[in-house]
């Protein structure tokens, strides 16, 4: 996946681990950084990283994991484990050995699809969240979810143009969803737009309905993402 002549960050597909190895220092943040967040990208699910065979030469540089931890928790079924027997990695959920946290890291519930950037990209992104949602018994968050994927496809179309792929997943009472496209131009969100203008609502719409959202940088573009809770959907909000 990632290499640097330092530090390396290679996956196992057999266990879906990945094997961090050589020396970590400030030079090599940016490798597994990268590392990291294209393997979330590219499978769904939480990630375990084997730190056994890796030297940290700067403690600092340990930061990268609590960093990678941070960004991807309100992705669809995200997280980032550790193995770590040292135990100096602050700020994730990290275990002795690789048996212990690979226990710890079971099957997500998520759904996906990839879609080309066409006008009809919308309408399969909310097929996609209206299945998701019946399968998880979260009918009350079809309609903002439906709204927010909306948003968040129709924004790749009109302006990355490039495929992409929608995730959603449950966690408790809440749906995530995500989209990742292959543009780097990130998202900008300046509030409500003057009633005079046309566009520029479509990040609005996803403020509304969802109680956080976000975009990350990733290795091969973005992903944007949002949260959106049940208890938003009780028949008290709307009167």
């Amino acid at each position: 996946m990632a290499t640097d002549a330092r530090c390396r960050v290679d996956a196992d597909e057999a266990s879906g681990v990945l094997r961090l190895t050589g020396t970590l220092d400030r030079s090599g943040v940016d490798v597994v950084r990268d590392g990291l967040l294209a393997r979330f990208c590219g499978q769904p699910g939480p990630v375990v990283a084997d730190l056994t065979a890796l030297r940290v030469a700067d403690p600092a540089a340990r930061d990268v994991f609590a960093e990678v931890h941070r960004e991807v928790r309100d992705w669809p079924a995200a997280d980032l484990l550790l193995c770590d027997p040292t135990g100096a990695v602050e700020g994730v959920p990290a275990w002795p050995t690789l048996a212990g946290a690979l226990a710890a890291a079971p099957p997500a519930a998520v759904v996906e699809t990839y879609l080309p950037p066409v006008v009809g990209a919308a309408r399969q992104a909310r097929q996609l969240v209206t299945e998701g949602c019946g399968r998880w018994g979260m009918s009350e968050l079809i309609e903002p979810a439906c709204i927010a994927v909306t948003e968040m496809v129709n924004n790749v179309v009109a302006h990355a143009h490039t495929p992409m792929t929608v995730r959603l997943a449950p966690r408790d009472s809440t749906l995530h969803l995500a989209v990742h496209d292959h543009s780097p131009r990130q998202p900008a969100f300046t509030g409500q737009a003057p009633p005079d203008t046309a566009g520029g609502r479509g990040l609005l719409l996803i403020d509304t309905v969802a109680r956080s959202w976000g975009s990350s940088r990733v290795p091969d573009g973005k992903v944007v993402w949002c949260v959106l809770h049940a208890d938003d959907e009780t028949p008290a909000r709307h009167g």
